[in-house]
């Protein structure tokens, strides 16, 4: 398995992830609609893997390209948004295969910290209408906020003491993304905002997150990612649930 190749992580991906918290995507969507109105409305979901974040829009009135590389993903999120207003199509956030200043909103839900980041915002600031609105956002595990997951995330920092997360809303790629932003030439305007929420999660759901996650099977290996899964199930035996707490971190920028 390599850093970011999500191939044979879909199907728990797909199955396992959360969304994200509904304030914080109406609170977007409401602000690319005070800017550039309510009709007609495109977004690019960049890196939409099973397409989560690009339902979300979808549900608040975008008819949503996702734009996804990888494959397994692919398949999965085309699956799995059958019923909505998103049209996927192969291409990285790079090189996104799509006309210039052709949508109001671009997203990159849970994948910012994988593509090159000056190119990237080249593509953005190409494919965005002026005024438009580029958003990156994580769903970050907030395992502070309960015993049980601090447990679990003091464990793995053990037994992986070397690790760095990289996909991680928490991780020095976020440290100083605002400023990044601000300073990059493409937008006027940078924000940072973020929200919290609670799921309740079966013991067999809070697992098939871990198995989504590829950084941390890629720094751990298998031997001690699977130590890992056996620590979580004997941390958890005989508890009906996980109050898994989450982090929504987003950052909001404006194309000049």
């Amino acid at each position: 398995m390599k850093h970011g190749d999500f191939t044979g992580l879909a199907k728990d991906y797909s199955r396992y992830r959360p969304g994200y918290s509904g304030f914080i995507v109406d609170f977007i969507c409401d602000a690319v609609k005070g800017k550039l109105g309510n009709e007609g409305l495109k977004a690019v979901d960049a890196g939409a893997g099973t397409g989560i974040f690009s339902r979300m829009l979808a549900e608040r009135g975008f008819s949503v390209l996702a734009a996804e590389p990888n494959n397994d993903m692919r398949k999965f999120g085309i699956k799995d948004c059958e019923n909505y207003d998103v049209t996927y199509i192969e291409s990285p956030a790079e090189k996104i295969d799509t006309e210039d200043n052709s949508c109001h909103l671009i997203t990159m839900a849970s994948s910012f910290h994988w593509p090159d980041f000056d190119q990237a915002i080249q593509e953005f600031n190409r494919i965005l209408k002026s005024n438009g609105v580029f958003t990156a956002l994580w769903n970050t595990r907030a395992v502070e906020r309960d015993s049980i997951t601090a447990d679990i995330e003091k464990y793995l920092q053990d037994l992986v003491p070397e690790m760095k997360r990289k996909s991680s809303g928490r991780s020095e790629f976020c440290d100083n993304l605002t400023d990044r932003l601000s300073k990059c030439g493409s937008f006027g305007d940078a924000a940072y905002l973020e929200s919290f929420h609670v799921e309740k999660q079966t013991i067999d759901h809070y697992i098939g997150l871990w198995r989504s996650v590829n950084d941390v099977q890629v720094q751990a290996g298998p031997e001690r990612f699977e130590k890992f899964i056996n620590y979580i199930k004997e941390r958890t035996n005989g508890e009906p649930y996980i109050n898994a707490h989450y982090q929504t971190r987003v950052w909001v920028a404006q194309k000049r």
